[in-house]
């Protein structure tokens, strides 16, 4: 699976990337530069981002199922099965 931006997306990165190397490196990076760049760090690092945010969803939905679990126990009736 590879990690895709739209025109508006690509555009938004580009320019932050611009402004991240034209502030804290002094230096001016190229429309077509940027965009290298930026397809290259897709391609190489995307997935690690990418697998950190599935992990981090996960970890909320487990808690989210917990609290769910919780509260149908809170609600369940004494019965003499118990």
């Amino acid at each position: 699976m590879t990690i895709e931006f739209n025109k508006q997306e690509k555009e938004i990165l580009v320019s932050k990337l611009q402004a991240y190397m034209t502030k804290e490196l002094e230096f001016d990076l190229g429309q077509f530069d940027a965009e290298f760049l930026i397809d290259f760090i897709s391609e190489e690092l995307g997935n690690y981002y990418y697998n950190r945010g599935v992990y981090d969803a996960k970890a909320r939905v487990d808690d989210k199922v917990n609290e769910i679990s919780e509260a149908l126990y809170d609600i369940e009736k004494p019965t003499s099965l118990r």
